[in-house]
């Protein structure tokens, strides 16, 4: 099912097209003409939380309007001003837009402003090398190379898997050891890492990990459902690094060489009797590696990061994302679905209906088709409790609950007197 609604989010974070395609593994005809439907109706991010997908599609799809006409820029002396250091499109929008306000006309939305200048320089075949951008980018990976612990009580040697993540302008670096790679360990290191740069960027690069990615084919791989909650949550977009393609993370790729080498291979000899007492050992080594001077430019990681990529960090959420798990169920006839032997009901219209159940410590969340049906309050203690609303039953059910035992006191109280 399209994800309408992830489309307009990411394209309001100035995602490219090509890039929204391949977070929502769609085509970029698709994304272009949602974008465009949009615009036309005014309909922009952030949307009305209660505003699902379909309901979504039918407004945008219900009526095709004709859109004003809009004046174009000069493309070329876009352009040129594109090649000055300092100047962004977001910049040149601007300019243009008060030209059009001087002389009374009507200006193109920014989006269209980007996308007619994208298909400028294809045509004309004008290329310049674009650098990184601060606060644009950042990638993720586990470092090939492992770090251990010992475990006081019997000596054995247990062995912890290195998170690496690296802001791609600075190069600034977060690392992080976990006992495992699996889908907690990866979301708790983002969720530390976010914490450590104190912001997030628009765009987040991971390798194509089980951990992030489901489904991994060329360009269009499927983000798992935890992985892309908590990128919503962080306002940031995946974009999965393509299969066998190292150049699509190069910072990732060689800062993990330089990880391993100054900070795993600097710790080989020391012995750490526990993943907090290693993690601080990692600390610090990677502040040494923050504060040595780059070779070939000036500054360092930390006063690059310091003075020109975190004023542009996207702010952090209040409070930071609670990590989740997901699972699939079936309604059964009496209208509840089973999650870890408690039970749980959902409107009896979705009887037999396979559902996505979204579970935290605290609350469990009912999906259909990316629309969400209901949610309860987690059950916890003795196994095999219900939690039934009686919105969910059907007409005659909700008929019989209410011949309860009060109700005959209060019948009895009645004819008595």
């Amino acid at each position: 099912m399209t994800q309408y609604r992830e489309i307009l989010r990411l394209h309001s974070q100035g995602i490219s097209q090509r890039n929204i395609a391949a977070s929502c593994a769609c085509s970029r005809n698709t994304v272009s003409k949602i974008i465009q439907r949009a615009e036309e109706l005014g309909i922009a991010w952030p949307l009305e939380k209660e505003l699902t997908d379909g309901e979504l599609r039918q407004r945008l799809f219900a009526e095709v309007a004709q859109p004003p006409t809009r004046k174009h820029p000069d493309y070329e002396y876009i352009h040129r001003e594109m090649a000055k250091s300092g100047v962004t499109l977001s910049l040149l929008w601007n300019e243009y837009c008060e030209n059009c306000r001087a002389s009374q006309e009507i200006p193109l939305m920014y989006s269209q402003f980007c996308h007619h200048y994208q298909m400028y320089t294809q045509k004309s075949n004008a290329t310049m090398r674009i650098q990184r951008k601060p606060g644009e980018q950042l990638e993720v990976d586990w470092a090939g190379q492992t770090a251990s612990i010992i475990e006081r009580e019997t000596g054995a040697i247990i062995t912890m898997y290195v998170f690496v993540g690296v802001l791609a302008y600075s190069q600034y670096a977060y690392v992080e050891a976990f006992a495992s790679q699996d889908q907690e360990s990866w979301i708790t290191a983002h969720i530390n890492m976010y914490l450590f740069f104190g912001g997030s960027t628009r765009v987040l690069i991971p390798d194509n990990l089980k951990t992030g990615v489901d489904k991994a084919s060329g360009h269009s791989p499927v983000i798992n459902k935890i992985y892309h909650e908590m990128a919503e949550h962080y306002n940031t977009a995946v974009i999965p690094a393509r299969v066998r393609k190292p150049k699509d993370k190069p910072n990732v790729e060689g800062s993990v060489s330089v990880v391993s080498t100054w900070i795993l291979a600097a710790l080989r000899k020391q012995q750490c009797f526990s993943a907090a007492e290693l993690n601080r050992a990692i600390r610090e080594k990677l502040d040494v590696l923050h504060v040595k001077p780059f070779q070939k430019k000036e500054g360092s990681r930390r006063s690059v990061f310091m003075t020109e990529e975190k004023p542009f960090l996207l702010p952090l959420p209040t409070t930071p994302y609670e990590l989740a798990t997901w699972k699939t169920a079936t309604v059964q006839f009496n209208y509840h679905i089973s999650v870890e032997k408690m039970h749980y009901s959902i409107p009896y219209e979705y009887i037999k209906f396979r559902v996505d159940v979204r579970m935290t410590r605290s609350v469990i969340e009912v999906f259909y088709n990316n629309n969400r049906v209901c949610s309860h309050p987690r059950l916890h203690g003795k196994p095999g409790q219900y939690s039934t609303m009686e919105d969910h039953m059907p007409e005659n059910h909700k008929k019989f609950i209410q011949w309860n035992a009060n109700r005959f006191i209060t019948w009895a109280q009645s004819v008595g007197t």
